[in-house]
């Protein structure tokens, strides 16, 4: 069977592909559709139980779970076990686990649904749908940092390669030398992912306009499509194909282990469980709630090197190790949560990397693009862009946070009056707004290994709510004096000519363009309309996310360099939380690399050269 399934995943991927590049031939179209479809239901017969939606038959919904009829788990008393327990199947979950299911029994815990048939996730046109989308099963989940600032994290299988730009670029050679990683390693995690969901995007007009911008105002050598970060302009990776169509860190399942992997949608994970009869405490299994409310644990094997591992998230992860009684001791007790484990640490050295754009109108409407081209500086600032809007029906009715190009806003409501009800209300009334508020893009300028830190703290017991985020974006006077340098850079490119003969908007000053960007609907925080002259109060008036936050979890401080969680047995964190920096221009690449690379680097340390990777 394990044979079979594997082969028939592989054959299916590859005809996904091979039908997303074929655009002329009408007969091999109908030849491959008809393939497809063929294996397609070859591969549902191997598991009938399920729904397409699941695509493989190792995924179920949590309801399904019996700690006395799991399959391909080993026998422990009357339960179950699992060699692994890995918490959260988003961005780094989905590549650990399959990785580490060729050799042992996986259990995979995800608290949102599965991607595959849910149209907001899986094409590029519905961008703005998926992230706008907040119902309690959507796969984006809301929430906004006290610093006001709107922000999203991920509630689905493949975490937040569901609901990202989809751009896809390496970590730096410096970065994986300071994480003390194995560069062997990391070079042969990276192509892993790369041959299965990665491709090379086909330049919209208004990314080829940036490049040439870029280059004039002297951001060279154009370092042409490549993965790696590199300084100067480049075209980078996307995890959208030819026809629109997103590949996540979801599909990267089609390699795991049938036969030893079990996947659990809807498994909202309330705790992880803890034997402290010992000197130092040993987790021993989970306890979570299926979709129907009712709870149920899962249990570790007793085997010599079995553990649980949180893949949350840079909000999950320090979340549950709280919820579970690992962190602050005084927080904890406010909250009459157990105390397992005193570390004043978790939760802390939160970081955003902040970022702040310019809307750039042109007369006639741009063709949808997320990010696709990147100026790297050594200064640690970054140059990125967006055009247009998606061709859904449904997505002008919604807000589109940073990608939004509608002007006079949210934030003509005073801030004290920005209420839930005052946003929703706004949300149901675009609309009514014309297409011709969407012409135009922006240019995006972030920031680079931000020094301000923050902080996480729990508002309450609930795993569903959002924890309290605090990222001081800012606070440090080198991110700010980085973000005037870089608003400046975004003038320049602005004003060369290659940007001015796309746009055709030379008679647009750029104190104009600011102010049209200041009150656009990006954040909560009180606006400074008509005070161009400070720039340092125009980047934090409009301060936004690109959802790169990461920490809560560091190295040294929460985890050791093998992520293994200090102070307690059978428990690691692999996620951003643990890093102190974000990787390269945008981090999924390094975030899924790591699964992989993580998920080898445990099976090696096991078995030597037994473990066959």
């Amino acid at each position: 069977m394990k044979a079979r399934f594997s082969e028939l995943s592989k054959l299916y991927n590859s005809m996904e592909k091979m039908r997303s590049t074929i655009k002329r031939d009408e007969m091999a179209q109908v030849f491959l559709l008809t393939t497809v479809a063929f294996i397609s239901t070859l591969m549902s017969e191997q598991g009938k139980e399920n729904s397409s939606e699941y695509r493989y038959p190792f995924i179920r919904r949590a309801s399904s779970f019996s700690s006395t009829s799991s399959p391909s788990a080993s026998q422990s008393g009357c339960h179950k076990t699992y060699d692994y327990i890995i918490v959260g199947g988003g961005t780094a979950g989905c590549p650990l686990a399959a990785t580490l299911s060729q050799n042992f029994s996986v259990l995979l815990l995800e608290r949102g649904g599965a991607p595959f048939d849910n149209v907001n996730v899986s094409y590029l046109k519905n961008f703005h749908i998926s992230l706008a989308d907040t119902s309690p099963t959507s796969a984006s989940q809301l929430f906004i940092s006290t610093d006001g600032v709107f922000n999203s994290r991920a509630r689905v299988l493949g975490g937040g390669t569901c609901i990202n730009a989809g751009f896809y670029t390496r970590a730096s050679t410096r970065y994986v030398a300071k994480a003390g990683w194995d560069a062997k390693l990391v070079n042969e995690s990276y192509p892993w992912i790369e041959r299965q969901i990665v491709h090379q995007p086909k330049l919209a007009p208004w990314q080829k306009a940036l490049r040439d911008g870029l280059l004039e105002v002297g951001i060279s050598p154009f370092n042409g499509f490549t993965f790696d970060h590199l300084y100067g302009t480049k075209v980078g990776g996307t995890i959208f194909d030819e026809s629109g169509k997103r590949h996540t860190a979801a599909d990267l399942l089609a390699e795991a282990n049938p036969e030893k992997l079990s996947v659990l949608v809807y498994a909202r994970v309330q705790k992880i469980m803890f034997d402290t009869t010992a000197k130092r405490p040993r987790a021993v299994g989970v306890i979570f709630k299926d979709e129907n409310g009712n709870q149920h644990q899962a249990f570790l094997a007793k085997r010599r090197g079995s553990e649980i591992i949180l893949s949350c998230g840079a909000l999950g992860s320090p979340q549950m190790l709280m919820l579970s009684g690992i962190g602050p001791k005084a927080e904890l007790k406010k909250l009459n949560i157990s105390v397992v484990l005193n570390n004043r640490f978790v939760g802390k050295g939160m970081s955003d990397n902040p970022l702040n754009t310019v809307f750039v109108p042109t007369n006639r409407p741009e063709e949808q693009s997320l990010i696709q081209t990147v100026g790297i500086t050594k200064k640690g600032v970054y140059i990125e862009a967006s055009s247009g809007f998606g061709q859904s029906s449904d997505s002008i009715r919604y807000s589109h946070g940073m990608m939004s190009a509608e002007i006079g806003q949210l934030s003509t409501i005073p801030p004290r009056q920005r209420t839930a009800q005052a946003i929703r209300e706004y949300a149901e009334s675009k609309q009514y707004l014309p297409h011709e508020a969407f012409m135009g893009g922006f240019i995006l300028e972030k920031i680079a290994s931000p020094l301000s830190k923050g902080h996480l703290y729990l508002i309450n017991t609930n795993v569903d709510d959002n924890p309290s985020i605090t990222f001081n974006y800012f606070s440090h006077p080198y991110d700010l004096e980085r973000c005037v340098e870089g608003i400046r850079m975004v003038e320049k490119i602005v004003r060369t000519q290659h940007f001015i003969n796309y746009t055709k908007c030379n008679e647009k000053n750029f104190d104009k363009l600011l102010n049209m960007s200041i009150k656009a609907n990006i954040n909560l925080v009180p606006k400074h309309t008509n005070d161009t002259k400070s720039m340092e109060q125009f980047c934090k008036d409009t301060v936004i996310t690109i959802w790169h936050y990461h920490g809560g979890c560091h190295v040294g401080k929460v985890v050791n360099h093998q992520y293994k969680v200090l102070g307690v047995h059978r428990l690691r964190v692999i996620d951003g939380s643990t890093f102190r920096e974000s990787p390269g221009t945008n981090p999924q690449a390094t975030v899924m690399m790591m699964g992989r690379y993580m998920g080898l680097k445990i099976l090696r340390e096991r078995l030597g050269a037994a473990a066959g990777v």
